[in-house]
Parts: structure tokens; sequence; C-alpha cells
């Protein structure tokens, strides 16, 4: 184990410099790529759980309306 987190701090620690230009058009691609797997995220998320309530709550109105149905 502590081997693994020397070899990690060496790695981290002892980085040389690329000289890489990167224009702005990376900023911008990575700001688009990180909204959109958050957007992606949510959204399974929001179909995990918005949709079995809504087929829950259908289901519960369809219940009522029938028993007061059977009442009339």
């Amino acid at each position: 184990m502590y081997k693994l987190i020397l070899i990690f701090f060496i790695f981290f620690f002892a980085t040389s410099s690329s000289y890489a230009y990167l224009g702005p058009g990376v900023g911008g691609g990575v700001i688009a790529a990180t909204i959109g797997v958050i957007v992606a995220i949510l959204a399974a998320l929001f179909g995990l759980i918005w949709f079995p309530i809504k087929k829950l709550l259908k289901k519960r109105k369809e219940e009522k309306k029938s028993t007061i149905e059977k009442v009339d």
C-alpha cells in the first residue's frame, strides 16, 4: 500500500512542463463536456425518480375514481 502511495506522489510531483498551447476552444470544450455530463446525470435521475412516481399517482387516481364510481 505504501509503495502505491509513494509511486503516486513520485508521478504527481516529478512532472515536467510540456510547453503546449491550449487555445480557448479547449476550455470551452471542457466546460461544455462537463455541463453535458451533469445534465445527463440529472436527466437520468429525473427519469428514474419522476416517471415511477407519476405512474403511481396515476394508478392511485384511477383506483380512487373507480371506488367512487362503485359507490354511486
